[in-house]
């Protein structure tokens, strides 16, 4: 039986993202990460665009239901809600499928490997709706799965990537990662990121002159290597180095934390809000990342929008190199040298910030990107089958 959509006769789409209602809600509560950014931007994009759209997250306190610039919010229950032992059946994974049967879309959208992956799959696949997969890093297209703890959850995510109607990722080493260990074919996508407003665009010029500074955001982990920037700032007394992004509960973070307040060029910004991380890109003379993987990071996409090049130990898909984007370095002293180049022949940084913001604006706009991954909804929709006339 043909199932009614709704009343505009557009496509039901529910993002399942647990930790994107601060994101969505635009205040400082919960985790907001990029990809929280991302999954309420793109949300917000197809809401726009006149399609049916809702999204599941942790019960902050807000009312279930809530609309958000046209986005219908369901709560699943609080993220420390039930007794341990207990709490990932009851009542994580039950009210994850209440919210989901309340949101009764067509299409479900999920990205960072985890156990919700297998769980949204499952529901999907039993109740005949369609599940796409976006892959968030590397390391989640790799058999051993070393960011994926439990076996349970392993075996989750395992289940939910092999099911999937459609899984999505950044690069070409992503795709060729998910062909060797699951045996998995996906299509790349760029991301979105907002397009800059005139007036932020002319405060990019103000990291020509006057005093360098080299900008690390991000949170700060084991994962992201913000002691290697520490070391580079010890190793570069002439330059000023802003660290910037929320510390995650460890003995590492707060060790890194304590070493930079300590060190006379590196100033420790902690979390930021969206005006003042706008203001550090454009002050910035140079974005610095120091992780050992990553996925594809917002923060290139948010440097390259303000012309900012990149001095990073990790290259997705060689781009930066490819494309002249900035540098790649392999240590301290590459990256130390990398940046001192970008310092002393401003040309060689101007023509880097001019290739830099054109590659932005052909790629990751929210229209440009947007466009694409609506593309691919549509698809995975006509491919179940079902009427697509009044789309």
């Amino acid at each position: 039986m043909q199932r009614i959509r709704g009343h505009n006769g557009k496509l039901r789409i529910c993002f399942v993202a647990h930790f994107a209602y601060g994101a969505m809600a635009g205040g400082d509560s919960g985790h907001i990460g990029g990809v929280e950014r991302q999954t309420s931007l793109m949300a917000r994009w197809f809401a726009s665009r006149g399609y049916e759209v809702s999204m599941l997250t942790w019960d902050e306190g807000q009312e279930d239901g809530v609309v958000i610039d046209g986005v219908k919010v369901f709560n699943i229950c609080r993220k420390d809600a039930g007794i341990k032992g207990l709490r990932f059946f009851w009542p994580k994974w039950t009210s994850l499928v209440a919210a989901m049967r309340r949101a009764d879309a067509d299409i479900y959208y999920q990205n960072c490997a985890e156990c919700v992956t297998g769980q949204v799959a499952m529901w999907c696949r039993r109740h005949s709706r369609q599940f796409i997969f976006s892959v968030a890093c590397d390391v989640d297209c790799e058999a051993r799965l070393p960011r994926v703890v439990s076996v349970r959850s392993r075996i989750l995510y395992r289940y939910g990537i092999t099911t999937a109607d459609r899984v999505i990722v950044q690069s070409q080493k992503q795709q060729k990662l998910l062909r060797t260990n699951f045996g998995r074919h996906s299509i790349i996508l760029a991301m979105p990121c907002p397009r800059l407003s005139e007036a932020s665009r002319v405060g990019c010029e103000k990291a020509y002159d006057g005093e360098k500074h080299i900008l690390w955001i991000a949170r700060i982990t084991e994962q992201k290597r913000p002691d290697r920037l520490l070391d580079l700032a010890e190793a570069c007394p002439d330059l000023s180095f802003d660290l910037v992004g929320p510390a995650a509960d460890t003995e590492y973070a707060r060790g890194v934390c304590r070493r930079a307040t300590t060190i006379a060029n590196v100033t420790l910004r902690g979390p930021a809000s969206r005006d003042q991380v706008c203001q550090f890109y454009r002050n910035a003379t140079v974005l610095c990342c120091t992780s050992d993987w990553e996925g594809f990071p917002n923060t290139f996409l948010e440097a390259w929008s303000y012309g900012v090049p990149i001095v990073s130990t990790f290259d997705p898909d060689g781009l930066i190199a490819e494309k002249g984007l900035g540098i790649v370095a392999h240590d301290i002293a590459g990256l130390a040298d990398g940046i001192h180049r970008l310092c002393a022949y401003p040309r060689q940084r101007e023509e880097m910030s001019r290739r830099a913001q054109q590659h932005f604006l052909e790629n990751y706009t929210l229209d440009a990107a947007m466009t694409r991954f609506e593309g691919v909804f549509l698809d995975v929709y006509r491919r179940s089958g079902r009427n697509m006339s009044d789309i």
